[in-house]
């Protein structure tokens, strides 16, 4: 089977797309990958075949810009970046299906995969690497830490919260993909990251459910598999200076400001003063050495770039900004963690990581030398997140979330009947099993792209709150799926 991957975004969001890509192509599939070629380095490296959008100047351009990571203005400068480009994809994927259909396999912001889905009937599974994806009245999404309490809320608060997102989400993303919509004869869309980003077929959580719990107003045909831990440590290997500096002496504390971050200097700033008021050895992580402090301290050091898998296992702690590959890689090595948010989905991941304790979570706005030091000094001497970091570590013994994620990403293959559901056993640690081991949320059902309309409207009205997985027909593949009108060319200024 042809398979189209269209990731949106910067490192931490390509490389989940990449371990995917590798799996699905070692399953048999023909697998390429549409995205900036920023990233076409890394997939020659790992010889997937890169379809370039864009330049890379335009990608620079996005994490140049200052108000990128600003808490309200943040979404609007990705809104504008994934604008200029979505008509673009979306005419690369109709050139792609002129030879027979491929399905598509996408991130939520990938407007133009969505578009080509809608115009050409193509197959689409949408991938959500982080909950802040989903909005959700049951469980808010947590749009900074003053906020964290407030899943304890009464739902009408909750969903004045949902309603205010929504509505903020849609002025900052409903222009580009209206714009997108109007070129190749689609209506208008509303409630983009409510609804519309979701793929009506498939939605693929890149998350477990002890991070996340399914929700009863996400889409029913949403299935999670768990953190797919991908960064490129096959194809990078760390210095040997690095591997030479760790073994000289204590583990250090790492700091990460993010792959894409490039307005940090503050932040490593008062990282490299916390390092020389607590007396331990730092490692500064980043690939914009301008942002590093020109003087270091003797046990402090900078590097552009390690594989956080080969790294957290050799570390004492983690101070970072919240990006859920950084946050599962370091739940994957037991490393204490002190998050700094700053927006999109960092502060929600940060109060995930609080409630399952393994994390200290502090305002960015109040971090410096003194404050670091305070709150690292308080997380390394915590007994009790030591122990948590041991248990989260341990739920992910025997377990292949990129195995997982292949599986509903592909439909069935034979003459034989549809898949049925399945059980899957819980990833917790063996003193904190379940009283039952039988999960019966979507995220353990084998789950197809397509479905059953009436099954699919009826778990939506609330006729069947087991909310079944959506199988696709018997020996049917692809071809039973809706098609729209034919995707055509860009509308001119003028045409009527």
């Amino acid at each position: 089977m042809r398979i189209l991957m269209v990731p949106v975004g910067s490192d931490g969001d390509v490389h989940p797309h990449v371990a995917i890509a590798l799996a699905l192509r070692r399953r048999g599939h023909d697998v390429s990958i549409i995205t900036n070629p920023h990233f076409a380095p890394l997939l020659e490296r790992v010889g997937l075949p890169c379809i370039p959008v864009g330049t890379v100047d335009d990608y620079d351009a996005i994490t140049a810009d200052p108000q990128v990571w600003h808490s309200r203005r943040g979404l609007g400068v990705i809104g504008r970046g994934v604008g200029r480009h979505a008509a673009e994809v979306a005419r690369v994927i109709r050139e792609q299906a002129a030879t027979g259909s491929p399905l598509l396999v996408a991130s939520g912001l990938a407007f133009g995969a969505r578009a080509a889905h809608d115009a050409l009937g193509l197959p689409l599974v949408t991938l959500h690497l982080q909950p802040a994806c989903f909005l959700s009245a049951h469980e808010p999404v947590v749009p900074h830490l003053w906020l964290g309490s407030l899943h304890r809320r009464p739902m009408p608060v909750k969903r004045f919260v949902v309603a205010t997102a929504d509505y903020l989400s849609d002025r900052a993303l409903a222009p580009a993909a209206n714009a997108l919509c109007a070129q190749f004869g689609l209506a208008p869309v509303r409630h983009i990251v409510r609804a519309w980003w979701h793929s009506p077929q498939c939605v693929i959580g890149l998350f477990p459910d002890w991070y996340a719990a399914p929700q009863p107003d996400w889409p029913p045909h949403t299935t999670l598999t768990g953190f797919p831990l991908y960064d490129a440590a096959n194809v990078a290997s760390p210095p040997p200076a690095l591997e030479a500096w760790l073994d000289a002496d204590d583990p250090p504390i790492v700091f990460v400001a993010g792959s894409g971050n490039r307005q940090a200097a503050r932040f490593f700033q008062a990282a490299t003063d916390a390092c020389r008021h607590l007396g331990r050895r730092g490692l500064l992580l980043t690939r914009f050495t301008e942002q590093v402090p020109r003087s270091l301290p003797s046990g402090v050091r900078h590097a552009t770039y390690a594989p956080l898998s080969w790294l957290l296992p050799r570390a004492v702690a983690i101070a970072h900004h919240g990006g859920i590959g950084t946050a599962a890689q370091a739940l994957r090595a037991g490393c204490p963690q002190l998050v700094l948010p700053m927006t999109f989905d960092q502060p929600d991941n940060a109060v995930r990581l609080e409630r399952l304790g393994v994390a200290l979570a502090v305002r960015r706005a109040v971090f410096s030398g003194p404050s670091a030091a305070e709150a690292l000094a308080a997380l390394l001497e915590s007994a009790d997140i030591a122990r948590a970091c041991r248990l989260a570590a341990r739920r992910f013994d025997g377990i292949d979330p990129v195995t997982r994620t292949c599986e509903p990403a592909e439909p069935p293959t034979g003459a034989s009947s549809s898949p049925k559901p399945t059980t899957s056993r819980s990833t917790a640690a063996p003193d904190e099993q379940p009283e039952s081991e039988t999960n019966t949320t979507p995220s353990s059902r084998t789950l197809t792209a397509g479905g059953d309309d009436r099954r699919r409207r009826r778990a939506r009205c609330g006729g069947n709150t087991a909310r079944p997985a959506l199988q696709q027909p018997r020996d049917r593949g692809w071809k039973h799926l809706p098609r729209g009108p034919a995707l055509g060319p860009p509308s001119r200024p003028g045409s009527t």
